[in-house]
């Protein structure tokens, strides 16, 4: 979790969304990835999905059987459907998403009886770091915004 952390760290440098993910096999990195949709214009460029796209490169296959997928938030409906797709093992995460979270917090595709796959999951990882990371991301944000109305932006 250490290494998503980084990478989410890096996300918020870059005016990104704070999240940051990677892909491990064998005990190996063999993926990273953090959100880039502000800066790609990109909706699908989640640290998941470019974690899981460069893991499934690396291996030279798309099915990650083995893999475990590293997270600082949880997964959304698209990362845990990315997930399941690629048949990956376990998602480990930090931060609960009450809005969007498709592990536990909204929706629980891990879970879910009628698909032909499961995901083992071990969630609260390193949870007050990731959720600081995105409460100082956000409250920057906002008040960013809060300037920019009170300049009359």
């Amino acid at each position: 979790m250490d290494e998503a952390l980084l990478l989410a760290a890096e996300a918020a440098s870059q005016g990104e969304v704070p999240v940051g993910a990677l892909v491990v096999y064998d005990g190996q990195i063999v993926g990273r990835g953090y959100d880039t949709r502000e800066s790609t214009c990109d909706p699908v460029a989640h640290a998941e999905v470019l974690a899981i796209r460069e893991a499934a490169a690396r291996l030279g296959k798309w099915r990650l059987s083995g893999c475990t997928l590293y997270v600082t938030l949880e997964p959304c409906v698209m990362c845990m459907g990315a997930v399941l797709h690629a048949r990956m093992d376990c998602v480990v995460y930090g931060a609960a998403s009450p809005k969007w979270g498709a592990v536990e917090s909204v929706l629980e595709l891990a879970e879910f009886p009628d698909l032909n796959h499961r995901v083992q999951v071990r969630s609260g990882v390193r949870h007050d770091e990731c959720s600081a990371l995105l409460s100082t991301f956000f409250e920057a944000l906002r008040n960013r915004r809060g300037v920019r109305e009170a300049e009359g932006a």
